[in-house]
């Protein structure tokens, strides 16, 4: 289950960056909570959403470029410093009162032009420390981090805010950057990067000519984008379910954050432990399917604890279906062209989230919290239904 932890850096490296993603998380709660309180409107959330993710869309090729040129840690030196500034930045203007929907609204726009170009080299990197051999479980572990800190963060940013308050959530992110930069100072890439004559523009043709000519990966990108667009987008909107249906205030939101970042944790533990095994794309079909049917439910739901069982079933179909993708996505491409490849991926993972944001915000306003994500759902499920079908190699993958 945890056989690329053997390996020194990858270790290293691994923990960093869990670190610093659970103080990501703390700060992905109290951020929200914070828009909400300001603002008490479902489509401002969104239009944070948005705007911290539309960089993604538009600039993630060009990250991905970048991380096929460069020293991968360079760039990741660069962007973990750059995030740490964001987050004091945020912290200081909480503090002494002076933040503005404006201003959280201009931090998530830098945050998510840092993103594209940190999101690559991050995904890429992997395989320089751990090889092949153990990428599969690599891969699966960063999921358990990623999840992990998703249970653990918004649990500390539910009780802490209350006691430190918002802007003591954002120092503490703040500090867990210092974990990851110290790792990425320690850590050592195997191999050398290859001369590259090329300008960036022909390596991203060249890039987006490989991609288009590969129907599987095609198909793997469109099941990310629906559950992007239509599907993920109800994590953003969960201060506002926690507020107007559940009524349960800021200690409930940690709670249905924290299950779904349960339930994605049990999910890819399961998926480390299965190895790697065959018919990923079997897993993967089954996986997005339920995910459509998971959400529904939990738009009908009225009950706190139905609530957390129903997010906490959601959470252990979808990030593991996105954590084999990724794999599926990485084992078939030639090391030359994985950075642009990590690339596409985070513009159909995170670079569409902004524009489900949008939908789901003012589907939200318009028609409310529960018809929104049912909507939704559904929507999921009849893409989801088309891909299988015009694309039935999938599920042999």
């Amino acid at each position: 289950m945890f056989s690329s932890l053997k390996v020194k850096y990858f270790r290293i490296y691994w923990l960093g960056m869990f670190i610093s993603l659970i103080g990501t998380n703390m700060q992905f709660v109290a951020q929200g909570w914070l828009v909400f309180q300001l603002t008490n409107s479902a489509f401002l959330l969104g239009v944070v959403g948005f705007l911290g993710a539309i960089p993604v869309f538009v600039l993630s090729l060009f990250g991905g470029v970048l991380a096929d040129r460069v020293n991968k840690r360079s760039i990741l030196f660069f962007t973990q410093i750059a995030f740490m500034f964001l987050a004091f930045l945020l912290a200081v203007l909480t503090q002494f009162r002076l933040i503005r929907p404006q201003q959280i609204m201009l931090i998530a726009l830098l945050n998510g032009i840092i993103m594209a170009f940190d999101a690559p080299a991050r995904q890429s990197i992997v395989v320089e420390l751990v090889g092949k051999k153990h990428l599969f479980n690599a891969i699966t572990l960063n999921s358990v981090a990623f999840n992990s800190s998703r249970i653990i963060g918004p649990a500390i940013a539910g009780v802490l805010i209350s006691i430190i308050g918002m802007s003591g959530c954002f120092y503490l992110n703040g500090v867990s950057f210092l974990a990851v930069i110290a790792a990425l100072f320690w850590i050592k890439l195997g191999g050398s990067m290859a001369r590259n004559n090329n300008s960036a523009f022909k390596d991203l043709k060249k890039g987006l000519v490989f991609i288009s000519c590969n129907r599987s990966m095609l198909g793997l990108l469109s099941l990310v984008s629906v559950m992007s667009l239509f599907g993920i987008s109800y994590i953003m909107l969960m201060p506002v379910f926690a507020s107007n249906v559940l009524h349960v205030g800021v200690r409930g939101l940690g709670v249905l954050m924290s299950s779904i970042g349960l339930g994605a944790l049990i999910g890819s533990l399961i998926l480390a432990r299965l190895g790697d095994f065959k018919h990923k794309g079997k897993l993967l079909t089954w996986s997005v399917f339920l995910f459509s049917l998971l959400l529904i439910n939990f738009s009908l739901s009225k009950s706190y604890i139905w609530s957390v069982v129903s997010l906490i079933l959601l959470g252990s179909v979808s990030l593991p279906a996105t954590a084999v993708i990724n794999t599926l996505l990485q084992v078939n491409v030639p090391d030359e062209f994985r950075g642009r490849v990590m690339g596409l991926f985070m513009i159909t993972f995170a670079g569409i989230m902004p524009f489900g944001s949008l939908i789901s915000g003012s589907l939200a306003q318009a028609m409310g919290i529960s018809a929104a994500l049912f909507l939704c759902g559904l929507i999921c499920l009849i893409l989801f239904t088309l891909i299988n079908l015009l694309l039935p190699d999938l599920k042999y993958l």
